[in-house]
């Protein structure tokens, strides 16, 4: 049976009963206002229902019945026992349908003109029995089955209806035809196996919500209590009492997770509003729109249903009047002339996701740009040069609004920060994407209960705390033998996960505490995500996953934004239940440094060098970002194939060279820069490894060598920079010469690629590379010069270009590119330290065919030779 249907018979059952029980209470006390109104009311409730369900017998009937009600409240009639049996009598009409609707999902057909005449005499003063009524089958059911239904049998004898008063346990009856034998009966009524009133009633109870709190605050404690003595089995190894916590284990789980499930609704029961408020929208706006609502079904807790309530509606109102653009702009567009908001809801691990998407305007960076430096967020410098994911962050400070003017819908920018606040609140993250012209995306993510979650207890400092299990991506630890590393930049920590520099903080520093003992490289560190962000947070001391009941913060430590709650561990200690919203929101420093290190704070890259020395030449450097591991390889271990040496590495042959081809060192341990190189493992033996700084690399001396990009001056001393790429090629390219590069064939083919990079430092590290996969290339330092190139008729195989440079930024070159000219078709490829989904979808958008980070060689080959197939294919 649809839901709505269900809820509804509950709900009609339920006001059915106080409707029976409220008129023989009215019969006794006539003068009753107060009575008469709530009565009214139940009914006018009733039938407004039917009617918005499409029930349209039950509607005439609750109608005729409401007719009468009207009158008694008017004043135009007083309330006689006479008119109450009939009021009576279409509960009973009313119930019978209702049985119908429960039995077969669907209003049964029948003739209700006897009922209706009633209720014409009545409210016309005629004598009774001008117009007979035959009794309901539910009352005479009832009757049979000796259960009064609140008042006497209808009688069968003839004579005209009793109007004396009476008590509360007695009612008149009502006017029948006389008949020698039972009435047969109704062709209506539903089958005898269907389902009674009894049996709907029975189906669904109501409870007091604070019934359910204190069921669920109980159950709260019971789960301490079980973890309780979880901890003890863990002191006391007694096979009886582990048996025994299992078992209570078990039932707490079972009896939680029904507990849980009272409390779980439907969000459907939150959108039931939204339609109607589009509705008014586009009416208001003068801007067509339509409402699409799918997972509708998700449940999630009720508390967390009531408390994103007005952040949904709030964005929702924001999608129709800032996203959706007028029908004269979509028929500029290309658009259809009726806007589309979307509403999707999903389970995802242990929350709850919300998408707001609107096929509207997008977001307007530029207007975002000037607001920002109009209320001296930041400098004109720093909003030219910020990326549009950083820059839409701005729409939650509190007070930013782009709107033109305030209208009763918005523009006073109230309602953003708060959706945040009130979102973060409740431990969720909100996100959003857009793109001009195509429309904006919010992602909600919230939990699925507040009351007991999944945590993560750490230590710092001999202190324990709790971490959201939801906002833990993984664990690792750092140190020598993991491929995991901390490094710095801008007295910055930072991570290095997989290829990726993530924020690193450390929890002892955050809550003022002692710093933990020994070397910084090997830690304990949670990766969290909240906020849209990344980052790793540095513990002392990881313990299990425990299942924890979350209990508010005091008054006096409501400030302290560290923290969103406490709770009570298995062994009686209070823990502080750690707030990574928080934390996420303290990175905008460590997020532009971050970006600093990636090279984008200006024309000098600032990017992590590893320095090593080798012979007699001085300090060398290449980037940490190429490198791959480095080891200490004892002596004893090298071997020579094909006359070269070589050693045994993670299951294959790693060839081992020196940067000056001179044979290896005589050593007990042989220090090794480790390289990938398209599948190949390559080992480059230094006689030391000094150390890894975060340099402004500006290259002042130029190199004849080929390995060599130039000197620079670092940590004050002149440093050669290694080209790796030429440096594989020159010093280990004999050993793999049955291996191809994808562009490699059996002629030589010249093709020219375009490097487009306003770092020199860049452009020397990338040209080789490219070299190397049989490009002639042309490098230029920004934008504008390589459009300077295609109008005097330059033509390329591919095109490399950086994102953030000065005069134009990546992304406005390849609108440049696509928007007509020889380069329209010419596969581009991005190359930045931005790789976020956002990122690479405006890039493809733009017109960009790859997308991928800086320093990453493989990722490099591999997205030229994709852009090149995919441009062919197309072509």
């Amino acid at each position: 049976m649809d839901d709505l249907i269900t809820e509804f018979l509950t709900e009609c059952t339920d006001g059915l009963q106080a409707l029976d029980r409220d008129l023989l209470s009215l019969e006794q006390h006539p003068d009753d206002r107060d009575l008469l109104g709530r009565i009214f009311r139940i009914a006018h409730t009733i039938k407004g229902t039917c009617g918005f369900l499409g029930l349209a017998r039950l509607e005439k009937v609750a109608h005729a019945a409401e007719n009468l009600l009207d009158k008694f409240r008017s004043g135009e009639m007083r309330v006689t026992p006479e008119a109450v049996t009939v009021i009576l009598v279409a509960i009973d009409r009313i119930k019978l349908i209702i049985e119908g609707i429960a039995e077969t999902e669907a209003e049964p057909a029948g003739d209700d003109s006897d009922f209706f005449a009633e209720i014409e005499r009545v409210m016309a003063a005629r004598p009774a029995g001008e117009q007979p009524l035959a009794t309901p089958e539910p009352a005479r059911e009832a009757e049979k089955a000796g259960q009064p239904r609140g008042r006497k049998a209808a009688t069968r004898e003839p004579g005209p209806a009793v109007v004396a008063p009476m008590s509360v346990a007695e009612t008149p009856p009502v006017a029948v035809a006389p008949s020698a034998e039972p009435a047969a009966k109704p062709a209506d009524a539903p089958a005898a196996s269907g389902r009674s009133i009894e049996a709907l009633e029975a189906r669904s109870l109501r409870v007091p919500v604070d019934l359910l709190e204190r069921l669920m605050t109980v159950v709260g404690e019971l789960v301490l209590t079980r973890n309780e003595l979880r901890q003890i089995t863990r002191e006391h190894d007694d096979g009886v009492l582990k048996t025994t916590l299992q078992r209570l284990s078990r039932i707490t789980s079972d009896l939680q997770e029904g507990v849980m499930k009272t409390r779980m609704q439907p969000i459907s029961s939150l959108w039931g509003k939204l339609p109607r408020l589009i509705r008014d929208l586009s009416v208001e706006l003068g801007k067509p729109m339509e409402l699409v609502m799918q997972g509708g079904d998700t449940e999630l807790d009720r508390q967390v249903l009531e408390l994103v309530r007005d952040p949904l509606t709030h964005m929702v109102r924001n999608a129709a009047d800032h996203g959706i653009d007028t029908p004269a702009e979509r028929r500029a567009a290309g658009k259809p002339e009726a806007g589309v908001v979307r509403l999707d809801a999903r389970h995802d691990g242990g929350c709850i996701v919300i998408e707001i998407r609107d096929d509207g305007r997008g977001l307007n960076f530029a207007k975002i740009r000037e607001k920002v430096v109009a209320r001296g967020l930041c400098s004109e410098a720093e909003a030219a040069s910020m990326p549009e994911q950083r820059l839409s962050r701005f729409i939650f400070e509190a007070g930013f609004s782009t709107a033109a003017a305030v209208t009763s819908v918005s523009g006073r920018g109230v309602g953003m920060d708060v959706v945040r606040t009130n979102i973060e609140r409740i431990g969720g993250t909100i996100d959003l994407t857009s793109r001009l012209g195509e429309g904006t995306c919010f992602t909600v993510r919230i939990p699925l209960t507040l009351a007991i979650i999944a945590a993560l207890v750490v230590e710092v400092d001999n202190d324990r705390y709790a971490i959201p299990q939801l906002d833990i991506v993984e664990l690792i630890r750092t140190g020598e033998h993991s491929e995991h590393r901390i490094e710095h930049a801008a007295n910055a920590k930072m991570l290095r996960l997989r290829e990726r520099m993530l924020p690193l903080l450390s929890l002892a520093e955050i809550l003022g505490v002692k710093q933990p003992e020994g070397p910084l490289e090997t830690a304990l560190v949670v990766v969290l995500r909240s906020g849209g962000r990344m980052f790793g947070l540095i513990v002392d001391q990881v313990f299990d996953t425990e299942e924890i009941v979350v209990k508010p913060l005091s008054p006096i430590l409501r400030d302290m934004r560290s923290y969103a709650g406490s709770t009570i561990l298995g062994d009686g200690e209070v823990v502080m239940i750690l707030d990574p919203g928080s934390m996420a929101r303290s990175l905008e420093t460590a997020d532009q440094q971050a970006t600093d290190k990636a090279g984008e704070s200006g024309p000098d890259e600032f990017v992590s060098l590893l320095l090593f020395e080798h012979g007699d030449s001085g300090p060398m450097a290449v980037p940490v970002a190429l490198v791959t591991r480095l080891e200490q390889i004892p002596s004893s271990s090298v071997e020579r194939a094909s006359g070269k040496a070589a050693v045994q590495y993670r299951g294959g042959l790693m060839p081992l060279a020196t940067i000056d081809g001179n044979p290896l060192s005589d050593v007990e341990h042989l220090s090794v820069i480790v390289f990938s190189d398209q599948g190949y493992t390559l080992g480059l033996v230094v006689d030391r490894i000094l150390d890894t700084v975060d340099a402004s690399v500006a290259v002042e001396l130029a190199s004849d060598q080929r390995i060599s990009l130039g000197s620079a001056v670092i940590e004050g001393k002149a440093t050669e920079l290694v080209d790796v790429g030429s440096l594989i090629s020159t010093i280990f390219g004999g050993w793999f010469e049955t291996s191809r590069t994808p562009f490699e064939s059996t002629e030589p083919i010249i093709r020219q690629a375009l490097l487009v990079d306003d770092s020199a430092f860049v452009r020397g590290l990338l040209t080789p590379i490219l070299q190397s996969l049989d490009f002639k290339v042309t490098a230029v330092p920004n934008p504008v010069e390589a459009l300077r190139l295609r109008d005097g008729g330059s033509m390329f195989d591919i095109i490399v270009s950086d994102i953030e440079m000065p005069e134009m930024n990546g992304f406005d070159f390849a609108v440049a590119c696509r928007a007509g000219g020889a380069w329209v078709k010419v596969p581009m490829v991005a190359l930045t330290s931005h790789d976020t989904a956002a990122d690479v979808e405006r890039g493809r958008h733009c017109g960009f065919d790859g997308h991928v980070g800086k320093f990453r060689r493989d990722s490099l080959v591999e997205a030229i030779a994709q852009a090149q197939k995919d441009r062919a294919r197309a072509a």
